[in-house]
């Protein structure tokens, strides 16, 4: 009987609606805890929990209460916070994605970069510092924006570096 009742409660849990309701309060928690009145709320309860500190003789009892407390709004807050970056991040390659779509001379392959190791992006990284070079621009310091990483309208030579686009001219 229990194996039953556990597909009905995961079918429960991935319904879409609960996803959506969870999305929703993740979002809204989100936007509330990152403003500055939850900051003024957290810091005046520190204050007070430090003021009644001498009232209960700093007991045991008096510092488990905020160990407590601050331990289970950072456990909860960690899969929040995760939840809504997961949703961000995704948000923010859909856009990309969907600008390098409609960038005619753009290599839309790369939109899949998720799915490289971590030494074929440092290939394609070495790929756009040569790219540079071969224009005669600098190297870009560190904390300086590439923006302008690989496909222009000069770079007319036939080389690989449109492969993946699905622009046959």
């Amino acid at each position: 009987m229990e194996a039953r009742e556990r597909p009905a409660a995961r079918e429960l849990l991935s319904a879409p609606r609960v996803r959506d309701l969870f999305r929703k309060f993740a979002h809204r928690t989100a936007l509330a805890v990152g403003s500055v009145w939850s900051f003024f709320i957290a810091f005046l309860v520190i204050v007070i929990w430090l003021v009644t500190g001498p009232i209960f003789h700093y007991s045991d009892t008096w510092q488990l209460l905020i160990n407590t407390g601050t331990t289970i709004v950072t456990f909860l807050m960690v899969f929040l916070i995760q939840a809504t970056q997961n949703r961000d991040s995704r948000e923010i390659h859909l856009k990309l994605d969907e600008l390098l779509r409609a960038i005619s001379k753009a290599r839309t392959g790369i939109a899949d970069l998720d799915d490289l190791s971590d030494k074929e992006l440092e290939h394609l990284l070495q790929e756009f510092h040569g790219a540079r070079k071969k224009r005669g621009l600098a190297e870009p310091e560190e904390g300086e924006d590439e923006t302008d990483g690989g496909a222009d309208e000069s770079d007319d030579d036939g080389d690989e570096s449109r492969k993946g686009s699905g622009d046959d001219e």
